[in-house]
């Protein structure tokens, strides 16, 4: 077989290869090897080059499986979802929590109504509390003022009478 002369020959170039002797390396000529090798893939027998393309097309094969599983698993996913939404105990529950917030909406609406109601009689309260403390202490303060001030001009035309007299009294004494 050609592909077994064709690696001796590598293996004598690198017997005979110079040696560099404190780092343990040969020293071969590139072309000589590039071309031995370029030799050794023309005379590999076919069957390896279509092991090769068995290999690739195994690897295209099983990324299309990989591919379509997902696509599959995607779609049963999907599908699952969908079963669920139409699912009878899925509609119910969805119809019993619409209830449930109905009942909710209705009872905040009652008893924001309640406390509303509740604010508003005690604000009436107040308003009256408010009425009769102005009718009683306002009255009663202003009778007080009123009496005060009658008594002050009660005092004032009394000390005007006393000037008037005392004047009219001066007038006659200097006639």
């Amino acid at each position: 077989m050609k592909v077994l002369e064709l690696l001796d020959e590598l293996d004598e170039i690198i017997e005979l290869a110079a040696n560099v002797p404190v780092v343990r390396k040969v020293m071969v000529d590139p072309n000589e090897i590039t071309e031995i090798v370029k030799e050794i893939r023309l005379e590999l027998p076919d069957e390896i080059q279509q092991a090769q393309w068995i290999k690739n097309e195994r690897q295209r094969i099983l990324d299309e499986a990989k591919a379509e599983y997902d696509n599959i698993i995607k779609d049963a996913q999907d599908k699952a979802a969908q079963l669920v939404e139409q699912d009878e105990i899925t509609v119910k529950a969805k119809q019993r929590a619409e209830e449930i917030l109905r009942i909710a909406k209705e009872n905040c609406s009652v008893m924001k109504m309640s406390i509303l109601d509740y604010t508003d009689g005690m604000l009436y309260n107040l308003q009256e509390k408010v009425d009769q403390m102005y009718a009683t202490y306002f009255t009663d303060m202003y009778d007080d003022l009123q009496s005060t001030f009658e008594k002050i001009n009660t005092n004032i035309a009394n000390s005007r009478n006393e000037v008037k007299d005392q004047i009219y009294k001066s007038q006659n004494s200097e006639e």
